[in-house]
């Protein structure tokens, strides 16, 4: 009986960790891509993440125009989530070491943003097939987040007849 609300205990820990990862990791993204913060999605980002991040920006400054405090925050809760796991004995933490888990907390954040990067880029490129013009805010956003991405793929691989193949070099 234990196991089955260990493992829901541990889904609705991992739900929770993940939602606030990934809000935090998306206003890391927007911040390193310069994308619009006077977007409603990039303002509720920004809200969600406020009460955590200034004061964390009094103590943690930023270098060379990438929030450190962001990244400080991402690693905190990803490895408070790594030991919650550990601790108590779900996914793939138990085989975790406390050790190693700088770096697991590290790997899991690297393997997000490329999970952010691709989802977003796989979305604005179903979203083109549609005309939905450029007053929707979703499309201004995932512009700016990819933008920077497919630029450097567009140089090497041109639009050829119309089509534009830069998000298909840039998935592989």
């Amino acid at each position: 009986m234990g196991g089955y609300f260990t493992n829901a205990l541990g889904f609705l820990i991992h739900v929770v960790f993940g939602m606030a990862i990934l809000i935090v990791m998306l206003r890391f993204i927007l911040q390193l891509m310069r994308a619009d913060f006077y977007n409603p999605l990039s303002q509720f980002i920004v809200k969600a993440t406020q009460p955590v991040l200034v004061p964390m920006r009094r103590v943690i400054p930023g270098a060379g125009g990438v929030d450190v405090s962001s990244i400080v925050l991402l690693l905190g809760l990803q490895s408070l989530e790594l030991i919650i796991g550990k601790l108590m004995g779900f996914g793939i933490a138990p085989r975790l070491s406390f050790a190693g888990l700088p770096v697991w907390a590290l790997a899991e954040l690297i393997e997000l943003a490329l999970f952010v990067f691709i989802i977003t880029l796989i979305i604005r490129v179903v979203m083109s097939w549609f005309n939905l013009g450029s007053t929707n805010p979703m499309t201004n956003l995932l512009y700016s987040i990819n933008e920077p991405l497919l630029r450097p793929a567009r140089r090497l691989l041109p639009p050829f007849s119309g089509m534009d193949f830069s998000p298909l070099a840039v998935l592989v």
